[in-house]
């Protein structure tokens, strides 16, 4: 293992992180508007005095339970490994600095998995008010994680002033509430909690379309009507609670939207843009499925249906959440942790002392022998009989540590195709615009400044060169 650099041939390890999130995050949220789901339709079924109901709802539970605790806690498992491997220093700065919210957030999550295996194999076999007593400790439960983890998430795209004028200073738990109670936590409270209760009726369609049209028609009209209310919150809110969001975002998170829409008349789209646009019209094509087809022909709703509305669920959460990654950059945590995993604060020491010297993955021979090679005069570099280090290697390394994160060398964000065409001279140049990183550098929006000595950056412009033009060495 590599560790703690990943390398991940072709999708590099920020997508391994994405496609495994993404596929938990629909499953998470569905965990949590399926428990409000599973406690409301209980009640109205005991309420209604309706066994046809209940059959159903019994159905679903099983379904709900196989998919939020079968591969909810594998992908939540896999989420926890991928992040470890492809970001070390954002995963302990988290860690280190919510060890509350965590402890809470595990509390939670063992009453949430306890409360909906006794919920699913207590059917029939605990009283009527027991059972959804049982259904309500899971819902409230289940929202109660992502209230926590809520707060975990909108820290990472602004902490807030108050914690940032403590980073570093090991003084960071004093401020605790307020990297919780971040700018954006409401907005982002609210719009994912609009989404949790969507997911809810999306997933019960799954189990309604297999009601039997022929056998019960008025029972399959019935309950996929009352499902698809489940989208209408979302439909009327979400935007609400998107304009919210957007205006509780940093001025620099704004400018980039503006950027994209500013520029839209040229024919000039930005990614998060491009997402924006896909994400309207996918959310119209969402509500247009729900009004015209699960509303008006409820009894023509199949299996098949079903799983392309997920499909197009997945989609938009895919959509949402890669405008999330991107609203970040530069940074992994907004204003602290650039998205290679160096603190903001630790580039002039790095700048001044040497980005490979203060890692923990090069030898302590290394670190030493390239100290003495950077404090060389060049008419002393020149008279040695040999190199004291390949500066290939050390290139490498640098790339590695400040690159891979974001790019590959052939993959996903490609080196060799964005420097594809140019040549030594070239190549210096766009590193040393990211090294010199000016007020007004492009490169400021999306890239995190390139740190270390001279010797370092010409060291990383020499394996660059080798790795585009394929000198032989």
């Amino acid at each position: 293992m590599n560790y703690p650099v990943w390398v991940v041939p072709v999708i590099g390890s920020g997508w391994v992180i994405g496609i495994i999130a993404i596929i938990h995050i629909l499953i998470s949220h569905f965990a949590v508007g399926g428990g409000i789901y599973l406690a409301f339709a209980e009640r109205k079924a005991r309420k209604e005095n309706r066994k046809d109901w209940l059959e159903i709802i019994q159905k679903h539970s099983r379904f709900f339970l196989y998919l939020t605790i079968v591969a909810g806690a594998m992908t939540g498992v896999a989420i926890w490994f991928s992040i470890a491997l492809s970001s070390p220093e954002a995963t302990s700065a988290l860690i280190h600095n919510f060890v509350l919210g965590w402890a809470s957030e595990w509390t939670f999550f063992i009453i949430e998995i306890t409360a909906i295996i006794v919920y699913y194999y207590t059917w029939n076999r605990v009283s009527a008010k027991k059972h959804e007593a049982v259904g309500w400790i899971y819902a409230i439960s289940a929202w109660m994680s992502l209230f926590i983890i809520n707060g975990i998430l909108t820290f990472m795209l602004d902490p807030g002033k108050g914690w940032l004028s403590v980073a570093g200073t090991g003084a960071e738990p004093s401020k605790f509430w307020e990297a919780f109670f971040n700018p954006t936590y409401f907005p982002s409270l609210l719009m994912r909690t609009l989404v949790c209760i969507t997911l809810a009726g999306l997933f019960a369609m799954v189990t309604a379309s297999r009601i039997n049209e022929e056998k019960e028609p008025k029972l399959k009209e019935q309950i996929v009507k009352w499902s698809a209310k489940w989208l209408m919150p979302a439909f009327a809110l979400i935007p609400v609670a998107a304009l919210w969001y957007y205006l509780m975002l940093p001025q620099a998170n704004k400018d980039l939207f503006k950027l994209g829409v500013s520029t839209i008349g040229q024919g000039i789209f930005t990614q998060l843009t491009r997402n924006a646009v896909f994400l309207i019209f996918a959310s119209i094509i969402l509500f247009f499925i729900a009004y015209v087809f699960l509303w008006r022909h409820p009894k023509s709703v199949k299996l098949s249906h079903a799983l392309l509305i997920i499909l197009l669920a997945f989609s938009i959460i895919g959509v949402t959440e890669h405008m999330r990654e991107m609203m970040r950059k530069p940074y992994v945590i907004g204003n602290y942790m650039y998205s290679n995993g160096i603190r903001k604060f630790d580039a002039e020491k790095f700048n001044s002392e040497g980005y490979l010297r203060n890692t923990i993955w090069t030898t302590e021979e290394s670190k030493t022998t390239w100290h003495i090679q950077d404090t060389m005069t060049s008419e002393e570099s020149d008279n040695l009989s040999s190199p004291i280090q390949p500066d290939l290697y050390r290139g490498e390394l640098m790339f590695r540590g400040q690159c891979i994160a974001c790019h590959t060398t052939n993959g996903y964000r490609s080196i060799s195709k964005l420097l594809k065409g140019r040549d030594e001279a070239s190549i210096r140049s766009i590193i040393d615009m990211l090294h010199e990183y000016k007020e007004d550098s492009p490169y400021r929006k999306f890239m995190p400044p390139l740190v270390g000595t001279k010797g370092e950056v010409d060291a990383l412009i020499k394996y660059l060169d080798s790795l585009i033009n394929k000198i032989d060495q």
